[in-house]
């Protein structure tokens, strides 16, 4: 008896140690039923400055404040491609370099033109789009202004730490230059009549001009090599240039940054 009294209780330990084996992991669950995720999506920051339209600018919709543009639609297909959840850092764009550098955004994006000078110190990405730069004056000097050499000595006012500001000191002679932060505050400028003309690029100076009937594009237009604009990261950030790399190609591939274009500058106008 006692014999199979101990193979009986051998028995029931096996079928136990069976059924415990067989028995199906469950994924523990958060609070709405979902399954958990033991670490947050990770964050890439992106740098701005959101007064760019249509390459970035402010929108209300219902209500609510939000940067919106072409370049904020890419930024967003970048971040997606990389698995991250996209943070927006609106800033003056002379500010945005030295934020990149002391780690304050990931990346930039913000019709920023990939020049020598600025690739000593930052990575780009391949370019995603290039426009021209354009002269833009006050509607009643129209007329005035039908070549660069029209512009001489004149009062110009252009954007910090951007290619137009080297576009002014290069191609316009004895020109009084006024650097300011904010497109909103060049457009101002020119019209108070504080400033005879301004450089601005195309999609953007368009757009202003779409909505402001007593600022023109002038016939002037200086000769830039088409450089374009490209995303800005930190040296030695070649894996991310990388990724950013394949996520434009894409996208060119697709004709969707043409696409986005076309969105943003309708929503510039619809406002």
């Amino acid at each position: 008896m006692k014999k199979w009294g101990l193979t009986l209780i051998a028995l029931v330990l096996t079928m136990s140690l069976i059924a415990a084996c067989g028995k199906k992991t469950e994924t523990p669950k958060d609070a709405a039923g979902g399954a958990q995720t033991t670490a947050p999506a990770k964050k890439l920051i992106l740098g701005t400055s959101a007064d760019y339209p249509p390459y970035e600018f402010h929108k209300s919709t219902n209500g609510k404040d939000e940067i919106i543009g072409f370049d904020i639609m890419i930024a967003k297909e970048i971040a997606k491609d990389m698995g991250a959840e996209l943070e927006i850092k609106d800033m003056k764009f002379d500010g945005l370099l030295p934020a990149l550098q002391s780690g304050n955004v990931d990346m930039i994006l913000s019709g920023m033109t990939p020049t020598e000078e600025r690739k000593k110190n930052v990575d780009f990405s391949k370019t995603y789009y290039t426009a021209k730069q354009m002269i833009v004056v006050r509607a009643e000097d129209k007329d005035k202004y039908k070549t660069m050499d029209s512009l001489a000595g004149k009062r110009i006012v252009v954007q910090k730490a951007s290619i137009q500001e080297t576009v002014a000191k290069e191609q316009i002679k004895d020109a009084k230059i006024k650097t300011l932060s904010k497109i909103t505050d060049i457009v101002l400028e020119l019209k108070n009549k504080n400033a005879d003309a301004a450089i601005i690029e195309l999609p953007v100076a368009t757009s202003h001009v779409n909505r402001d009937k007593s600022i023109v594009i002038a016939e002037a237009t200086p000769k830039v090599e088409e450089a374009g604009s490209a995303v800005a990261f930190k040296k030695g950030s070649q894996d991310k240039i990388d990724l950013v790399n394949k996520t434009i190609d894409r996208l060119l591939a697709e004709k969707k940054i043409d696409q986005f274009v076309t969105d943003a500058s309708s929503q510039v106008e619809s406002e």
